[in-house]
């Protein structure tokens, strides 16, 4: 029998706030080292734009699971952009990435609200969108599993996030499934097949392995 929509819901967003919730941790880190040493800015931005663009089609869906998850997601990508660049050296370049984004926020509005006034085809091609932005994102980090193997060393995952990613990518395929959309439920499979083999990497290479492999190579 299929789990009852609500429950699915909040399995959804319970989630998708645990992975959220490990930028907290790079947070920290800039509050305790007043810097952004060894911290990524683009992961933000693209976050921030996959958070507000999935938010968009919540609300022309009116799907308040959508509207809740992306609201919190979008509100926390831009306290940690903020953040970064009140730490960052290169506030310039902060700047025109940020200014990047607000751009095609704003090419993004113009061409769904003002040049599709079909609801309907704006919903399917905002869907479109969201799908294929959140499918890069999940492959995205493909090179990085690549050079895990190659130094035999998952020293740079987070086993926590990637837990959180495998049960909220499962949660959102399982709710598309349910509501029978496929803008919700192919894009997040990807990010069922990424955690499965970054829990593969986990058990061929464990931190104790990790540990001792180095000295083996010095």
């Amino acid at each position: 029998m299929d789990p009852p929509l609500p429950l699915l819901s909040g399995a959804c967003i319970a989630c998708t706030l645990g992975m959220f919730a490990a930028g907290l941790t790079d947070l920290r880190q800039m509050f305790r080292t007043q810097s952004v040493e060894n911290i990524q800015f683009l992961p933000f931005l693209t976050t921030d734009i996959n958070n507000l663009s999935w938010l968009s089609y919540g609300c022309l869906k009116q799907d308040w699971t959508l509207i809740t998850v992306n609201t919190i997601g979008a509100a926390l990508q831009t306290l940690y952009i903020l953040v970064y660049f009140y730490f960052s050296p290169e506030k310039r370049r902060v700047l025109l990435q940020s200014a990047a984004l607000l751009g095609v926020l704003i090419l993004g509005y113009c061409y769904f609200n003002l040049l599709i006034p079909d609801v309907a085809v704006r919903l399917a091609r905002l869907g479109l969108f969201c799908s294929v932005f959140t499918i890069s994102m999940y492959l995205s980090p493909l090179a990085d599993l690549a050079k895990i193997v190659r130094t035999r060393s998952t020293r740079c995952l987070s086993f926590p996030l990637t837990v959180a990613t495998f049960l909220a990518s499962a949660s959102w395929t399982l709710y598309g499934f349910q509501l029978s959309d496929l803008y919700i439920m192919v894009p997040n499979i990807p990010g069922i097949v990424t955690s499965i083999l970054r829990f593969w990497l986990f058990w061929q290479f464990p931190p104790d392995h990790d540990k001792l492999y180095k000295p083996l190579q010095a």
